[in-house]
């Protein structure tokens, strides 16, 4: 919102400089994003009015001029050809100081100026501030102005601060708004205006046109006005520069004073021309099937059911809240015009916007939700102007149709529960005078007070404090405890920390985190060979997606996990080992939520990189998560991995059953050609929910052992097909309490074995923490050993 300091000064004295405004406004929470001095550089430059001219006499194209400047009189020698005798232009003296330079005494062609008439570029400013200045020449005033005027009084130059107003303060989008704000944070009175409408036309407006509303969700409140006698023309120059300085374009003076209340108020306004209003009615109504409008900037809109519109009896004349319509646009030859001062639904006004294109400085405010009892005001206000600057004659009355239900929203003024929150000790009278100075009604009998209607950010307690906090001053309040509270430290949850050591765990094992997004294609389902009744293809749809690529929501991380991999390697990255702690969506029957689970994911290419790398760095894992039950059983079923170098990772149960947590293994070669990752690529999976319940943040710690070791090897023949993971098993439970340690060391298959058979072999560790092994005690164990082995797997001593 831009907002030239003279227009604020009309409604507040701000009895401070501009730096000192600034930072204090933008302290009470009215941010200042910049301040734009329009006259900058520009110094002695006056006005003067040319008195005498002649011709130059060693010159055809200069021209010798007696100009007063008010003080004294100046001879100036020029060369642009649209000045005459009488015109009132800027004139720069000797000594003033423009964006170009410094001006000083000079001869041309032998003839002494003292100064320089100056262009509207000389004075650095643009056509959209002086609209009437020429293509070619010295700007030349066109309304009597005393020569010896500064430039900057008579242009109106002004500084203009640029307000960065947050979207639950649609009051703020106003000059007067602003200038409440500024007169509660520099503690001095807000002029209120006093608007006098002479309604000096015959007749009642109500006996020209009538109102209906078919909608009033969308339209709680239309009023109007109705203005004969129209005079068509330019605005004044004041008008048109505070328009200009606040952004907008003045088109002439009808459309400029519906703008200039809106800037002024806070309230979009618009002027319809009545003779193109068929049947004198206005009807508020949703846009019909196949209705087009061609708008005010020229273009032709296709309408639809979802968009208000301003129709008369036959068609639509505008769109609510947004553009008019170029069916009733004001022109020269207007005589009669309806003025529009209505409050429309701040969402509606916001789509319909948003599909057509049009971002409005009407719509900007409408969107925000704007105050209905402001519509009255505003029409009188314009009205006002119509007939200060002669524009036109006001009908008596206003028709207003106001579907707005009767409101007395009041809240109480806790002063206590106020000074708890802030840790203040502000006493009620200053509070008091705070909220009356923000135009609420305050009874300080009851502590009740009304909250105004263009205040609906109001709701609570917490609302008020935080007023009260931003015109005492944020750095006023000191830091404090909430009085009778203990100070809190707050800590992480044990689900947290458990995923902070899986973080650090992979990037101990030399892995890098990769972030991807939760939305995806369903395509990828096709790239990972899940077949068409798989449950991981029913994914939650996404109602309004970014496109066909990011439609559905996750339901697994592998698709992404190998599309990152294989950007690594498109770009020859030699090796890649990354992992993705996040989360997929599985939707759920009967539930408008899907349920959220926390997944680990792993993937893995480039050299020295296997499945027992892979496993390692699971193994690694559970060790630091505190997981010692734990088995990986051979995985066939998974279609995205291959079928003989997959594992399952099986955690124990209390109750001693084994429940699954995740996949790990070899990618399948086709879903590696399908998403372009290397053949040998790995990749793993698990769910965090599952690994975070087996965990435990307990540590067993045994001393060091007083008695030795006994170490026994054993290499058994077995079939095939016998996993190692088995072997282990019937070892640990056959050997006893006395079996320190067990690893395989050795699986071998060749001439010396039998076909469809191997040798494996392990190392063995005993030891007792009472008393030295005798060599009994170990045999006996040993023979247990083989006896459990030949009777379970058929296994020989080799």
């Amino acid at each position: 919102m831009k907002a030239p300091l003279n227009w604020l000064k009309d409604f507040v004295d701000i009895n401070v400089g501009i730096r000192e405004y600034v930072h204090a406004m933008t302290m009470s929470g009215s941010k200042v994003e910049g301040v734009e001095d329009m006259g900058e550089g520009i110094d002695k430059v006056v006005v003067g009015r040319i008195l005498e001219m002649e011709a130059h006499p060693n010159a055809d194209r200069l021209k010798i001029c007696k100009v007063d400047v008010g003080s004294e009189m100046l001879q100036i020698v020029t060369g642009a050809p649209n000045v005459k005798a009488g015109d009132l232009i800027p004139v720069a003296l000797v000594g003033a100081k423009l964006p170009g330079g410094e001006i000083k005494v000079s001869k041309l062609r032998g003839v002494e100026s003292y100064g320089m008439m100056c262009s509207m570029e000389e004075l650095n400013l643009t056509r959209d501030y002086l609209p009437d200045a020429p293509e070619n020449g010295v700007y030349i005033f066109n309304e009597e102005v005393k020569p010896g005027t500064d430039v900057k009084e008579a242009l109106h130059l002004d500084k203009v601060i640029d307000f960065e107003i947050t979207s639950n303060r649609p009051d703020c989008l106003s000059i007067y708004g602003l200038a409440r704000e500024s007169a509660v944070t520099l503690g001095v009175p807000l002029k209120k205006p006093e608007i006098r409408v002479r309604e000096e036309a015959g007749g009642n407006a109500s006996d020209h046109v009538t109102i209906e509303i078919e909608n009033p969700e969308l339209c709680p409140r239309y009023s109007a006005r109705i203005v004969t006698d129209v005079k068509v023309g330019p605005s004044p120059y004041w008008m048109q520069h505070r328009l200009a300085a606040a952004g907008m374009r003045p088109i002439n003076n009808i459309v400029d004073i519906t703008n200039y209340v809106m800037l002024e108020l806070g309230q979009p306004m618009h002027a319809f021309d009545f003779s193109k209003i068929t049947g004198s009615k206005i009807i508020v109504r949703t846009a019909r099937e196949g209705e087009v409008l061609k708008t005010l900037d020229g273009q032709e809109r296709k309408l639809d059911p979802s968009m208000l519109v301003i129709a008369d009896a036959e068609r639509p004349v505008g769109v609510a809240g947004v553009m008019g319509g170029e069916n009733s646009e004001i022109t020269e030859d207007t005589r009669m015009i309806l003025l529009e001062s209505a409050n429309f639904n701040g969402t509606s006004i916001r789509l319909t916007s948003k599909k057509l294109g049009i971002r409005s400085e009407a719509s900007l405010r409408f969107e925000k939700g704007l105050d209905p009892e402001n519509t009255i005001k505003a029409l009188d206000r314009c009205a006002e102007l119509i007939e200060l600057l002669g524009a036109g004659r006001v009908v008596r009355g206003i028709v207003d149709c106001n579907k707005v239900p009767k409101r007395q929203d009041t809240i109480r003024l806790d002063v206590d529960r106020i000074n708890g929150l802030l840790g203040t000790d502000i006493p009620v009278e200053k509070m008091a005078e705070i909220f009356r100075a923000l135009e609420f009604e305050v009874d300080t009998n009851t502590m009740m007070m009304k909250i105004p209607s263009f205040r609906s950010d109001i709701e609570s307690a917490a609302d008020l404090a935080e007023e009260i906090a931003r015109f005492c001053d944020y750095n006023n309040i000191k830091p404090s405890l909430l009085s009778g509270k203990e100070a809190m430290r707050g800590k992480k949850s044990y689900k947290q920390r458990m995923e902070d050591v899986i973080r650090n765990t992979m990037c101990a094992c030399g892995l890098n985190e990769a972030y991807t997004f939760s939305f995806t294609s369903p395509r990828v389902f096709d790239s990972i060979n899940l077949p068409a009744d798989h449950p991981l293809r029913k994914a939650v749809v996404i109602s309004n997606p970014l496109g066909e690529d990011y439609s559905i929501m996750r339901t697994t991380m592998l698709p992404d996990m190998l599309r990152v991999l294989a950007t690594n390697y498109s770009r020859k990255i030699e090796t890649a080992r990354l992992f993705e702690l996040a989360f997929v969506y599985h939707p759920v029957e009967g539930q408008e939520l899907p349920e959220q689970k926390s997944v680990l994911t792993l993937g893995m290419y480039g050299e020295d990189c296997d499945f027992f790398e892979l496993k390692g760095i699971v193994e690694e894992l559970l060790a630091a998560m505190g997981i010692s039950d734990f088995e990986f059983r051979p995985e066939r079923e998974d279609p995205i991995f291959h079928p003989g170098r997959t594992a399952s990772l099986m955690l124990k149960n209390a109750d001693g059953t084994f429940r699954k947590a995740g996949v790990l293994g070899e990618i399948h070669p086709e879903v590696a050609e399908k998403t372009e990752c290397p053949e040998r690529t790995y990749a793993a999976t698990f769910e965090v929910a599952v690994l975070i319940e087996a965990s435990t943040p307990d540590r067993k710690f045994k001393p060091l052992p007083k008695y030795p070791a006994v170490p026994r090897d054993i290499a058994v023949v077995v079939k095939d097909k016998v996993y190692v993971a088995d072997l282990l098993r019937a070892i640990r439970k056959a050997a006893g309490d006395i079996l320190e340690d067990v690893s395989l060391f050795d699986v071998y298959k060749g001439s010396q074995v039998p076909a469809g058979m191997k040798s494996t072999a392990f190392a063995l560790t005993f030891r007792s923490p009472e008393r030295t092994l005798k060599d009994e005690e170990v045999n006996a164990a040993m023979d247990r050993i083989l006896k459990s082995l030949e009777h379970q797997f058929g296994a020989k001593l080799r």
